[in-house]
């Protein structure tokens, strides 16, 4: 998806957004549903006061950033490149990754943010199926 199509898209559906330099930063005041949403452009900062649905979504840019205030669902991703950065202020739901939502993974470390640890694992590559 182009920035352009994904411009339209937020119009079309009402999102408030601004740009600054490459980047789109959605700063909607609820929640953002893009559900049928099969990919997205680079420079993307998803910075609403709720969460984002993105439950369609195929494939995730390396600089796209979850700073909204509440849950992310990714269901349909299969890999998380390095780059992407998750300081939303809910759960983040990767199904097919660890098998629902991170928060609650088994492999979390007690006293250890899940979203800090869910970075690191992500900035070593673990996510990224490419490597």
């Amino acid at each position: 998806m182009t920035r352009e199509e994904f411009i339209k898209v937020l119009d079309d559906k009402g999102y408030s957004y601004e740009i600054e330099g490459n980047k789109v930063i959605v700063t909607h005041k609820g929640n953002v549903d893009l559900r049928d949403l099969t990919s997205l452009p680079p420079g993307v900062v998803f910075k609403n006061e709720e969460g984002v649905n993105l439950n369609s979504l195929g494939l995730l840019s390396p600089d796209v950033d979850f700073k909204n205030g509440g849950s992310v669902w990714l269901n349909s991703l299969t890999s998380l490149p390095p780059g992407v950065k998750f300081m939303n202020g809910g759960d983040v739901y990767l199904r097919p990754l660890v098998g629902g939502d991170f928060n609650r993974w088994s492999g979390n470390i007690r006293d250890i943010d899940s979203n800090r640890l869910l970075n690191k694992m992500i900035s070593l590559g673990l996510f990224d199926k490419k490597r």
